[in-house]
């Protein structure tokens, strides 16, 4: 979980704040939510283009799935207790964060490198 807080608020204006009744981070631009960590703190969900989740969820079905509730809008869940490629999670992240932040702070946004 470290890392993926260090991926989303190495962002422009990127705040954590955990949402609804939950007490699982929540990382959000402008309070609008562009990733989230499972209660449980194994898995993260976060927003995709079109065709980013069909095509994550079908190459490794044991790290991505289609999270309940948001999967219909284009959400994508990833397992954080298997190996992930971290480098590609960053760019999951970053990708998310431009889909949701406002055109000015999205055009900011770099992938971070995250510590090995």
């Amino acid at each position: 979980m470290a890392r993926v807080r260090e991926i989303c608020l190495a962002l422009p204006e990127a705040a954590e704040k955990s949402f609804g009744g939950h007490t699982s981070p929540a990382f959000r631009v402008r309070d609008k939510m562009f990733a989230t960590i499972s209660e449980d703190r194994i898995a993260m969900t976060f927003k995709a283009a079109a065709g980013v989740q069909e095509a994550l969820v079908g190459d490794d079905p044991e790290r991505f799935y289609v999270p309940p509730y948001v999967g219909s809008k284009g959400w994508v869940g990833a397992r954080l207790d298997v190996g992930q490629d971290w480098d590609e999670i960053a760019e999951l992240l970053v990708d998310s964060y431009r889909l949701i932040a406002p055109k000015r702070l999205a055009a900011l946004a770099d992938v971070p490198r995250p510590a090995p």
